[in-house]
């Protein structure tokens, strides 16, 4: 478990996993969008499913081991941004393959996990190129609930990491040193 100077290694390679994953699939979704790159969909939806299940991982530890203790003495506002920057990082992370995985598979197009279907596209039998929505409203919904998501989990991973270094270089704590798997100095 966690506690005040030092996290768990379960904690650790959670957050790195799921952090390193998101921006990825976040930096590739970008590319994807801007570029109409249509070949890198299928992998990203792939991966996207998988992450999935190591986000849900993540949050049942956090509710299980509850939030890390604060490194530090600070100020209540600093406290309440901390917990907000959190929040919104524990929700997007869940409501980003969400959104994706609800768009995806309402507009027709289907997803699953590098060729195991887990909704199938609904593509016209005499022009495969041809996609029918199973819902068209719920496939909008989710293309632009996973747009919004997108962007403001960009903005929440920025906040997250000057925090971490704000913590790192101006207060000296131990709060980016715990999540290297280091200890305090001096402890």
């Amino acid at each position: 478990m966690d506690n005040a100077d030092k996290l768990s290694k379960l904690t650790i390679i959670l957050h790195w996993l799921v952090a390193i994953a998101m921006i990825a699939l976040t930096a590739i979704g970008l590319y994807m969008s801007k570029t109409e790159t249509w070949a890198l969909y299928p992998i990203h939806k792939s991966f996207g499913v998988l992450v999935f299940f190591i986000i849900m991982l993540r949050v049942f530890w956090r509710i299980r081991n509850g939030w890390p203790e604060a490194a530090g003495d600070y100020s209540r506002l600093e406290h309440v941004l901390a917990k907000l920057v959190h929040w919104v990082l524990i929700v997007a992370t869940i409501a980003m393959p969400v959104s994706g995985m609800i768009h995806s598979g309402a507009s027709g197009h289907g997803f699953g996990i590098f060729g195991l279907t887990i909704v199938p596209g609904n593509h016209a039998a005499s022009d495969p190129d041809n996609v029918t929505p199973y819902h068209a409203g719920l496939a909008e919904a989710g293309e632009f609930l996973h747009e919004a998501i997108g962007y403001l989990l960009i903005a929440a991973i920025i906040l997250h990491i000057v925090g971490a270094l704000k913590h790192h270089v101006l207060d000296r704590d131990a709060t980016l040193l715990r999540m290297l798997g280091k200890s305090a100095p001096g402890k």
